[in-house]
C-alpha cells in the first residue's frame, strides 16, 4: 500500500514536467522577436499615414527604412533558435527520471519499507491498555502501601515510587502527597524540592506549604545542587497567589 502511495505522490509531483514536453514549445529568437517589432512599425507608420499625421514622403520613406531593416532581420539572423528548444528538453528528463530514483534510493537507505503499517486505531488501542495496566499497577501499590506503617524506612521506597508513576501520567497533587510521606520517614532536600515544585504545579500558584518546603530544601541542600536556582525563583514568588508556574521543561529539579 505504501508503495502505490508514494508513486501517487511521485506522478502529482512529476506531472508539470511531463505535461511540458507533450507541448513541443519552441523558443523565441532574436529573429522572431525583431520580425515582430518591424511588422508592428509598418502597422503604426500606416496608420499615421490615415490619421494624416504623415506626409506621402515621410510615410513611404518610413515605410521603406522598416522594411530594409526587417530585410536583414530576416537575411542575418540566427535562424537556429528555435531548434534550441529541443535541447532544453533533456533537463527536463533527467529530472522526471532522477528526482523519482533518488527519492527511492534515500527511502530504502534511511525508511522502513518492510515494517508493516499500523492503523492509528491500532496505536490508540495500544495505548489505552498501557495506561489502564499502569493505573492497576498503581493502584495495587496504593493498597499494599496503605497497609504499612508510613513512617517506616522499609515503605519509604514504596511512597516515593508511588510518587513518581503518578508524576508520570500527570497527577502532581497526588504524587506530592506520596512524596510527603517518604519525607516524613526521612528527609532528603532533592526530594523536598521536587515535592514543592509538584505542590505548586498542581495549585498553578507557590502555595505555603510549598514555599516551607522549598526553604526546608535550601538549608539543608549543598551549594551546589541543581535544583537551588529554581527553588530560589519559586520563593520570589511568595505572596503573589496569580503567578503563573515557570516552563516545566526548563524547571524540572
Amino acid at each position: 500500500m505504501i508503495w502505490a502511495a508514494l508513486a501517487v505522490l511521485a506522478l502529482a509531483c512529476l506531472a508539470p514536467l511531463v505535461l511540458s514536453l507533450r507541448r513541443q514549445a519552441t523558443a523565441r529568437g532574436r529573429r522572431d522577436a525583431a520580425i515582430a517589432l518591424y511588422t508592428a512599425q509598418l502597422s503604426e507608420i500606416d496608420r499615421d499615414r490615415e490619421e494624416r499625421r504623415l506626409s506621402a514622403p515621410d510615410h513611404q520613406a518610413a515605410r521603406l527604412e522598416v522594411q530594409r531593416r526587417l530585410l536583414q532581420v530576416l537575411e542575418h539572423a540566427d535562424a537556429a533558435a528555435p531548434a534550441k528548444g529541443q535541447s532544453g528538453q533533456f533537463p527536463v528528463l533527467a529530472a522526471i527520471t532522477l528526482i523519482p530514483a533518488g527519492a527511492l534510493v534515500l527511502y530504502l537507505i534511511g525508511g522502513a519499507p518492510g515494517m508493516p503499517a499500523a492503523p492509528h486505531r491500532e496505536i490508540a488501542e495500544a495505548l489505552r491498555q498501557r495506561a489502564d495496566q499502569d493505573g492497576d499497577l498503581i493502584d495495587q501499590l496504593h493498597a499494599r502501601l496503605a497497609l504499612a506503617d508510613p513512617r517506616s524506612e522499609q515503605s519509604r521506597p514504596g511512597f516515593v515510587l508511588l510518587g513518581n508513576a503518578e508524576a508520570s501520567r500527570g497527577n502532581l497533587a497526588a504524587a506530592a502527597a506520596a512524596w510527603q510521606v517518604a519525607l516524613a520517614a526521612k528527609f532528603e532536600p532533592t526530594l523536598a524540592a521536587e515535592t514543592a515544585e509538584a505542590m505548586t504545579r498542581a495549585a498553578g500558584h507557590l502555595t505555603t506549604d510549598a514555599a516551607a518546603l522549598f526553604r526546608k530544601a535550601l538549608a539543608a541542600a549543598p551549594d551546589d545542587a541543581e535544583w537551588r536556582p529554581l527553588a530560589e525563583k519559586r520563593l520570589l514568588e511568595e505572596g503573589r497567589p496569580g503567578a503563573l508556574p515557570l516552563d516545566p521543561a526548563q524547571d524540572k529539579p
